[in-house]
């Protein structure tokens, strides 16, 4: 499987943004780490272990030119009180292992020293004493053993570097994760107030802040939200207009309907009825249920209720839920939204099922009808309004092709999403996904 760079960068906002300050920081403190140990083990430190080297064969040199007891001993007392040297003569010993084993960076930069510096076998031991180092040297004479302080060959600075850089990236972190945090909030807000308007929500005492431009987005945002809530407005005050222009002349038809032989009386007042339920469809779509507010609502209750309302109606249906769930809907136009779809699968097939139940965190709710069902090609536009299959569902079968297209507006109007899918029942299916 191929992974690319970006499955492993942040996908939040916040996220990238620290990634983008951190980066450079962690970048600039390595190369800085590097150069700086780079000059310190190379100057610093080579330049400490010189300077033990250079005092172990000052003494060596004045032991061997004077070899009397007497002197040895003055020699050996000045190295303890001026150089920090604890110097033991072994005679006629021999080292084991002449040749120096570097298995630390101190013991490396004091070899490099003393081969430099004094030029004789010896034999370096960085673990033997606690915080000493101990250093054998070879003479025709014997071994001259040397005990320095680990301090004399090893700086602090480096300790002290480290613990800057450190600290200083910390601090520098904080302050930018809090910065930024601040710099997010807006667009949040901003996300959040267009989400909540997307789903017909109230969107509150929202105002622009942040940055510029942030400020300019939300600006935008609250142009574009009374320009939307204005054109819906027009739209549903228009319709709501013509619709009731049409049932003045409606109810004169049907006051003359009466005074008509019955069987043209029969069929005029058939296409009055289709009339005015095309009129209740248009003026329901143009109405939309942005005024209703989510409230919780017990669904397996709601579903009950629709289900019961179709059943009287002559609908034969099963109904199953999974227990007793709370969900925030809007109760009105969700109770629509069923009835549509019970009313397509009643109008298509002979029977049906309704199945409601928890997954996750959605609950879902399955309608299934024996009917003709809806092609796969088609499926996507039985959403758009007053789209309606020829053919495969008889158009005679009534409907204005408004019933799916309200049911996708308050499904995703509540966050939710809703599909047609092959149904076991061999008709279509219609699943509803719903945010607890």
């Amino acid at each position: 499987m191929a992974f690319s760079i970006k499955d492993f960068l942040p996908k939040s906002l916040l996220g990238r943004s620290l990634l983008i300050i951190v980066v450079p920081l962690i970048l600039l403190q390595v190369i800085s780490g590097f150069i700086f140990f780079e000059a310190h083990w190379d100057k610093v430190s080579l330049r400490l272990a010189r300077g033990v080297a250079g005092d172990i064969a000052a003494v060596i040199s004045l032991m061997r030119g004077d070899p009397a007891p007497e002197r040895r001993a003055q020699v050996i007392d000045v190295a303890a009180k001026s150089m920090q040297l604890a110097v033991t003569p072994r005679d006629g010993a021999v080292l084991k292992k002449p040749t120096p084993v570097a298995d630390s960076l101190i013991a490396e930069t004091m070899a490099r020293a003393m081969r430099e510096y004094v030029g004789k076998p010896f034999q370096i031991d960085t673990e033997s004493v606690p915080r000493h180092v101990v250093i054998d040297v070879q003479l025709p004479e014997g071994v001259l053993s040397v005990v320095t302080s680990r301090k004399r060959l090893f700086s602090s600075t480096a300790y002290v570097f480290v613990a800057w850089m450190v600290g200083t990236s910390l601090i520098l972190f904080g302050v930018a994760t809090i910065f930024m945090r601040n710099q997010v909030k807006p667009i949040r807000r901003l996300a959040i107030a267009a989400d909540n308007f997307g789903k017909g929500r109230e969107v509150g005492s929202f105002k622009p802040e942040g940055a510029q431009e942030v400020r300019q987005a939300a600006s935008a945002f609250m142009a574009m939200r009374e320009r939307i809530v204005r054109q819906i407005r027009q739209r549903t005050d228009m319709l709501a207009g013509v619709s009731h222009d049409l049932r003045t002349p409606l109810t004169r038809m049907r006051l003359q309907l009466a005074m008509l032989d019955e069987g043209a009386a029969r069929e005029l007042k058939a296409d009055v009825d289709e009339m005015e339920h095309m009129l209740e469809g248009y003026l329901a779509f143009a109405r939309g249920e942005g005024a209703e507010t989510p409230e919780p609502t017990d669904l397996s209750a709601l579903l009950a209720g629709v289900v019961q309302q179709a059943r009287r109606k002559g609908g034969r249906i099963d109904l199953h839920t999974e227990g007793t769930f709370k969900v925030a809907l809007r109760p009105t136009a969700f109770r629509r939204c069923v009835t549509n779809l019970l009313e397509n699968a009643m109008r298509f097939g002979e029977h049906i099922t309704v199945r409601a139940g928890v997954r996750a965190a959605i609950v879902e709710v399955v309608i299934d009808d024996d009917g003709p069902g809806v092609p796969e090609d088609q499926r996507e536009e039985v959403f758009k309004p007053f789209y309606r299959i020829e053919g495969s569902r008889n158009p005679e079968t009534g409907g204005v092709g408004l019933g799916l297209s309200i049911a996708r507006d308050v499904v995703r109007g509540l966050g939710g999403e809703i599909s047609l899918e092959d149904s076991s029942l061999g008709g279509l299916r219609v699943r509803m996904r719903l945010p607890l």
